[in-house]
């Protein structure tokens, strides 16, 4: 899927969050998917040219992030991001979905979750933040960076110099082959965090804001979370090491999966799409619809 058909499934709802940006292919189930940090929408293009024939295939812009509008003030934790997800869903007259995360969206899948779980039909959950193993302790630096108010240089760097974003100061570590990431994938994700300087802020305060007491917090609800479960993780991440995807298997209590992804990085699901789509697919099948 190119930039151009990706983008005829762009639209906007209006929720009491803001107004959300989505793009949307395909009929069939509800399939919700979720990005992370500095990322967007188009992380799942792989996925909605795949599965369009058999899912509506939604995948959302979160709260400071992609073309999604909100309020200066508007709070942007994964608390809050959970409960977006909710008012986005109700918007749309949605009641249940397959729902797919990645990265900090796979933090926020599990606070949703938690708190709905009869509207999930089944759940993947790749490599992310995952009760208290977040903000990571090699993501420290880049947090230091932020706090110290360098991310609006750090984010032109990355847009005028793409070999920056590919670099190890920059996005390195959360690609298997950062060399072989485009210039088009990096404009998509980096440029609307530079549209105005509120939406420089709004991902700034999204960064700042990471307090992993708000997984930590759902952990009793996710020992009664009874959804079909595919966690499908890369092996070779810096950032979230494989033995998360062996703590949701001993925490979760419904049928649970783990597939490991050898080598394979915190982005891996757009790196290795065909391989997960696989696993996406036999993990749906056996699903109760």
């Amino acid at each position: 899927m190119d930039r151009v058909q990706f983008e005829k499934g762009r639209k906007f709802v209006a929720t009491p969050a803001g107004r959300i940006s989505y793009v949307e292919h395909g009929t069939g189930p509800v399939a919700l998917f979720i990005h992370g940090v500095l990322v967007n929408a188009w992380l799942w293009r792989h996925q909605l040219a795949e599965f369009a024939g058999e899912r509506r295939c939604i995948a959302i812009d979160l709260m400071a992030h992609g073309l999604t509008e909100i309020a200066s003030d508007q709070d942007v934790s994964f608390d809050a991001q959970a409960e977006m997800l909710a008012q986005f869903l109700d918007a749309l007259k949605i009641d249940r979905v397959d729902l797919v995360a990645n990265d900090s969206g796979t933090g926020v899948a599990q606070v949703f979750a938690a708190q709905e779980p009869e509207r999930i039909r089944s759940l993947t959950l790749t490599n992310g933040d995952v009760h208290d193993n977040w903000p990571p302790k090699d993501f420290s630096g880049f947090l230091d960076m932020v706090a110290a108010g360098g991310l609006p240089a750090t984010l032109r760097r990355m847009l005028d110099d793409k070999n920056f974003y590919r670099g190890p100061e920059a996005m390195a570590g959360a690609y298997e082959h950062p060399e072989a990431v485009t210039d088009e994938t990096i404009e998509i994700y980096i440029r609307p965090h530079l549209t105005s300087p509120q939406r420089t802020k709004d991902i700034e305060r999204f960064i700042l804001g990471f307090d992993n007491a708000q997984t930590v917090r759902v952990e009793g609800l996710l020992r009664e979370l009874h959804a079909p479960t595919l966690v499908a993780w890369g092996t070779g991440d810096v950032f979230f090491n494989v033995q998360w995807a062996y703590w949701l298997k001993g925490t979760l209590p419904g049928a649970v999966t783990v597939e490991e992804f050898p080598g394979g990085r915190m982005f891996f699901p757009e790196e290795r799409a065909k391989e997960l789509n696989a696993k996406i697919r036999a993990r749906w099948n056996t699903a109760t619809h």
